[in-house]
């Protein structure tokens, strides 16, 4: 007999996934104690759940899972070559019709101009800061940014200048951090530009002190001044995405948390299994989020259920609790397919963003 932590290290699938699948009644133990709950696989099972995972990772549908694993030890061979040959007919399909759509909007690239070229600017741009303030913008959003190397657009933040301020932003499309910075010295035209992470770094360890420092941006290098000290480099030669567009959310439901409290609610509290996107090759665990009607917000266990329930990596979320910077947050909940917005009660600028992830079904 295999604990269900040896069947997870075994087999390939999370004990959240597997607590899902003994839920969904794909992968049933063999035995539950009657006290504890804990649940016990016999050795014949892990077969079944490396097959499982095999059919996961292949994106087969949890419907015709069942049907497979119902017929791989029985007498319905022909029943599983017919579901794999389907599967493998849809996603060749998907295929095809995914390069068809992709060539068409590379037609659509080609033929229209890119209206962030007109962020850029020749003429330079000399700003003064307040070195906290920055400081405080960039560990903001630092937390965000992506790292993905087939998405180098992302592998930065975004420095957006505008009237009297300074915006900074990171995305790895999966979370999204937002900041601002007061700035002097600037009266022109709107000027972005993405100041990649070692440079970004490199900018944070200067802002040591309380005194206020100097940012100019001359065409494509960026340039920060603190006391005698100073670090530069080349900008990021792509344009970052329209981050406006993505942050104007529907008014949702608002709870504030005890950061302290709610962090470690959510370290030890239970995680569930989801399709989500993968992280070094292994699906993240999931905390899943409920609002009650005081307002009180609570992490879901195994048997929660319902349209409320919003899904987000829980890794990400600890991250944006600490970038918060704060005793106590806002948590605004729009749907369950919208992101879950995480804002300071004292400064309307900064905030962060984080995808909801679908559970299992």
């Amino acid at each position: 007999m295999r604990s269900i932590g040896e069947m997870a290290r075994d087999s390939g699938l999370g004990v959240s996934a597997l607590r899902f699948y003994d839920r969904a009644g794909v992968l049933v133990p063999d035995r539950v104690d009657p006290v504890s709950g804990y649940r016990w696989y016999a050795p014949g099972q892990l077969d079944e759940a490396r097959l499982l995972a095999r059919l996961r990772r292949a994106g087969m549908p949890l419907a015709d899972i069942r049907l497979v694993l119902a017929g791989w030890t029985g007498a319905e061979a022909d029943l599983v070559r017919q579901l794999l040959q389907a599967h493998l007919r849809r996603l060749e399909q998907g295929l095809s019709d995914a390069r068809a759509e992709f060539s068409a909007l590379r037609v659509l690239l080609d033929h229209r101009e890119n209206p962030m070229t007109s962020l850029r600017t020749d003429t330079a741009v000399r700003l003064s800061l307040s070195g906290p303030g920055l400081a405080a913008a960039l560990d903001a959003v630092r937390f965000a940014a992506g790292t993905d190397p087939e998405l180098p657009v992302l592998g930065g933040i975004l420095f957006d200048v505008e009237g009297d301020a300074l915006r900074l932003v990171a995305t790895d499309r999966y979370r999204m951090a937002v900041a601002r910075a007061a700035a002097d010295g600037h009266d022109g035209s709107r000027v972005q530009v993405t100041v990649p992470l070692p440079l970004a770094d490199s900018m944070r360890a200067l802002l040591d002190g309380e005194e206020r420092v100097r940012l100019a941006v001359d065409g494509d290098r960026v340039t920060l001044e603190a006391g005698d000290r100073q670090t530069a480099g080349r900008c990021l030669g792509h344009d970052f995405p329209d981050y406006r567009r993505l942050v104007h959310l529907p008014a949702g439901r608002r709870a504030v948390v005890d950061v302290p409290a709610f962090r470690e609610a959510v370290r030890t509290g239970p995680v569930r299994a989801g399709e989500a996107y993968e992280e070094g090759g292994t699906s993240c665990d999931l905390s899943v989020l409920e609002v009650a009607e005081d307002g009180s917000v609570t992490l879901a266990g195994d048997g929660a259920d319902g349209r409320d329930l919003v899904a987000v990596n829980r890794a990400f979320l600890l991250d944006a609790l600490t970038a918060g910077a704060g005793d106590r947050l806002i948590l605004e909940f729009g749907a369950p397919t919208a992101p879950l917005a995480i804002r300071r009660p004292d400064d309307a600028h900064t905030f962060s963003l984080l995808m909801p992830v679908r559970l299992e079904d």
